[in-house]
């Protein structure tokens, strides 16, 4: 009982096939799909670092030019008084003040020791540079700003302060200077803003590709449950088809049982049984010569042993038929021959039989399958053909043995192409993994079995050697 649980946990060829299919499936879709996630989120990334840099540098440019108009603002007043008189920065102080109440960036101007004359970045410039609690970063920002400012100009960025979270915020400065007077006019801006738009964009491209992700497994897992549900449905499909055809192949073992005992029992009945009473009766006759002294009783007892002789000859023939001792004994070829004879003497039909030695290397099952295979394609031969030449052909080859019946009768009708004889041929090979080759036409029908070299036993001498 463990043994066959044990078999029926075993795998059998189309499971394994099924299986063998469907991981690699599963591994490539896998795949398949952490390439396309990976790629998806590296080339979204790519896009939004891409945007940002655009939008920051869009920024930049705004601000450079809102800096160039401030200082093109204040040239007239620069041009009048290049000493820069208190009366001209105060003029210069206030047409800057005006001009940046119309900017959203905040316009500031530092004098050369870094301090604050003019200040509106975001958050209120004003009180950022006059944050006591962090002079140090103030001190430091607007020396850098004047430094860029006397290099010729140009953008910085710099962390500060929220006056009202205390969060650091994202600024940009743009800076020039005006030597004569020692200033340093810039505008900033916050660019909270635009970062805070990449990164929500990078959180809904994680999201979109998560949910491409989800939706990708949900695919992969769909094709996966579709594929081992047709591999199911065909492997349920074949084995009712292969239990419908062991139901056929089985019932076709009975009838062929059943028409080799009826065979049989009429051969018994139309011949031995006859002849058996034929020589009964002629006993009878001699005992009542015998009895009346008539010189013919020695005549009826000859006449009843040719009779009996006669009965045993039929055994004979019908103990060949069924198992022919030539075959056993001799082998193949001998076996063939007599039974190429025997069919001839008794059809009438011209038979030329042609053989290679064999020296009866061939494994028993081989033997009977080619044997019986001739055997029915005679019997066929006889019954259907019409046929008055026949060749037999017994052969070894490279490959195997081969057995060749070719007849010149009227073919094969389609009708009779898948009958139980050629279908009993077909399995016998196909149990030897042999080859069956049938070809009929209006000229004639062909059948040729061959055997591999499987079933092909070593010489004697070679054999005894192994031993």
């Amino acid at each position: 009982m463990a043994d066959r649980q044990t078999d029926r946990r075993k795998l059998g060829p189309r499971e394994r096939v099924l299986l063998l299919a469907t991981v690699p499936l599963l591994l490539a879709l896998g795949t398949l799909a952490l390439l396309i996630t990976r790629d998806m989120r590296e080339m979204t990334l790519h896009q939004i670092t891409t945007l940002d840099a655009q939008l920051v540098a869009a920024r930049r440019e705004d601000l450079r030019r809102l800096t160039g108009l401030a200082r093109q603002a204040i040239d007239p007043i620069l041009t009048a008084d290049p000493a820069g008189a208190a009366p001209a920065k105060a003029q210069a102080i206030a047409i800057l003040t005006a001009l940046s109440a119309g900017t959203d960036s905040g316009l500031f101007v530092l004098d050369r020791d870094g301090q604050s004359l003019l200040g509106r970045l975001p958050g209120s410039m004003a009180e950022a540079t006059a944050d006591a609690a962090r002079p140090a970063q103030a001190a430091g920002i607007a020396g850098k700003l004047i430094d860029l400012a006397r290099q010729g100009g140009g953008a910085h960025s710099f962390d500060w302060p929220d006056p009202v979270t205390g969060r650091d915020r994202r600024v940009i400065a743009h800076v020039v200077a005006v030597p004569d007077w020692g200033w340093a006019i810039g505008t900033g801006a916050l660019v909270d803003e635009v970062l805070a738009t990449g990164a929500a964009a990078r959180a809904e491209a994680e999201t979109r590709v998560s949910s491409s992700l989800r939706r990708l497994g949900g695919t992969t897992a769909a094709l996966i449950l579709a594929v081992f549900l047709a591999g199911l449905l065909l492997h349920l499909s074949e084995r009712r088809l292969a239990d419908r055809k062991l139901k056929a192949l089985t019932q076709r073992i009975f009838d062929t049982q059943e028409e080799e005992r009826g065979r049989v029992a009429r051969e018994l009945h139309d011949s031995i049984s006859q002849i058996l009473v034929g020589v009964r009766y002629t006993l009878e006759l001699a005992r009542r010569r015998f009895s009346t002294n008539d010189a013919r009783a020695g005549e009826s007892l000859d006449q009843g042993i040719d009779t009996l002789n006669s009965a045993i000859h039929e055994v004979r023939r019908i103990s060949r038929d069924l198992r022919p001792g030539l075959l056993d004994d001799l082998g193949l070829g001998p076996a063939l021959q007599s039974l190429a004879e025997d069919f001839g003497r008794r059809t009438g039909i011209s038979v030329d039989y042609a053989t290679n030695p064999f020296r009866n290397r061939l494994d028993p099952e081989a033997k009977t399958a080619l044997y019986r295979i001739a055997q029915e394609a005679l019997t066929n031969i006889e019954r259907h053909s019409g046929a008055t030449h026949v060749k037999i052909l017994v052969r070894g080859t490279s490959e195997g043995a081969v057995v060749r019946i070719e007849d010149n009768g009227h073919g094969m009708p389609a009708t009779r192409r898948d009958g139980l004889g050629l279908r009993n041929m077909a399995e016998r090979m196909a149990q030897l993994d042999g080859r069956l080759r049938v070809v009929s036409t209006r000229n004639g029908t062909l059948i040729e079995a061959q055997v591999p070299l499987t079933h092909m036993l070593p010489p004697t001498g070679i054999a005894e050697a192994q031993a």
